[in-house]
């Protein structure tokens, strides 16, 4: 049984730093993609970024290049999302996702396994 447990959300301010963990059980971590995506209240669940099966290649939203910065710990079974200069529309419950395969991506039925989400407020 995969599960798959997010924490480091919390209320900022705008221009500050978050870094969100996901800590993966059952299955092995290490052969598998994993992906970010956050849904923000009435609007769509969006995707953030996707990093591949040993970290060597990831991709982001174009609204999140260069400010967010995916990475993993396979030894930990665990994803990170640092998110640097914190905007108000980052606002959002940000969930991680297990791929089916061994890369990332943006498409939601890439995914099998997902977090229960953390909620992430940035205040102006």
């Amino acid at each position: 049984q995969v599960q798959l447990v997010e924490s480091g959300g919390g209320l900022v301010q705008a221009g500050d730093s978050l870094r969100l963990s996901c800590a993966a059980s059952g299955g092995t971590f290490s052969r598998y993609g994993m992906g970010w995506f956050r849904q923000a209240p009435g609007k769509e669940r969006e995707f953030v970024g996707a990093i591949n099966w040993n970290g060597g290649k990831t991709s982001y939203a174009e609204s999140v290049k260069g400010r967010f910065t995916m990475s993993r710990d396979n030894a930990k079974n665990t994803v990170y999302l640092q998110m640097n200069s914190l905007r108000p529309e980052d606002t959002a419950v940000y969930y991680c996702a297990r791929s089916t395969n061994d890369y990332g991506t943006a498409h939601f039925s890439g995914y099998l396994y997902w977090g229960q989400g953390t909620q992430v407020t940035v205040s102006s």
